[in-house]
Order: structure tokens, then C-alpha cells, then sequence
């Protein structure tokens, strides 16, 4: 298999850096627009499996917003807004993954 190929293969990847600049990598499972505003559903890539294992909310949900700089991710702070979007990300996944709503 050519670079070119695996790399299509891989997963869409983003990584991300908190306050203290600490980085993460996160596999993009879904996106999509809410209400004019984009939104992000991200798992974490960890460098130890049993990191994942212990991990028991795994999944990130990330607002895209824009600034001077440009774009970024950031959390969404307003509970009724997180709570608005999760909902949506656990309809549309839970058709590929196991999700209780």
C-alpha cells in the first residue's frame, strides 16, 4: 500500500491544547451545525489502552468559534447549549456505536 493510501485510510485527527499547554489528540467522529454554529464530536487517542479503559465519559463535544486569530474549539459552557448538541451526537452515533440516550 502507497503513503498516499494509508493515509486516506487513517482517521481524521485534530490536536488540541489546553491552558497549560498540554496536548491531545482526538479522532473526529461527527460534526455538524446547530443553530448557525458548528460543533464537533471528538474521542480521545490515547497512548496507553488502559488509560481508555478507565476513561468513562470518553467522548468530547467541542464548539468551533472564530476569532481575529482565526478558528478554534472550544468548550461549550451553557448547559442547555451542551445539552442541546450531546443530544444530537448521541442520536447520529448511536446508530455506529453502542450510546444509551
Amino acid at each position: 500500500m502507497e503513503d498516499k493510501e494509508l493515509m486516506e485510510e487513517m482517521a481524521d485527527l485534530v490536536t488540541l491544547s489546553d491552558d497549560e499547554g498540554n496536548e491531545f489528540t482526538f479522532e473526529v467522529l461527527d460534526e455538524t451545525d446547530i443553530d448557525d454554529n458548528h460543533y464537533v464530536a471528538l474521542l480521545p487517542i490515547y497512548d496507553d489502552p488502559k488509560d481508555m479503559v478507565d476513561d468513562t465519559d470518553p467522548l468530547v463535544i467541542m464548539k468551533q468559534v472564530s476569532d481575529d486569530e482565526g478558528d478554534f474549539f472550544d468548550e461549550i459552557v451553557d448547559e442547555n447549549e451542551f445539552a442541546r448538541v450531546a443530544d444530537v451526537f448521541a442520536a447520529r452515533l448511536s446508530e455506529v456505536f453502542d450510546i444509551e440516550e
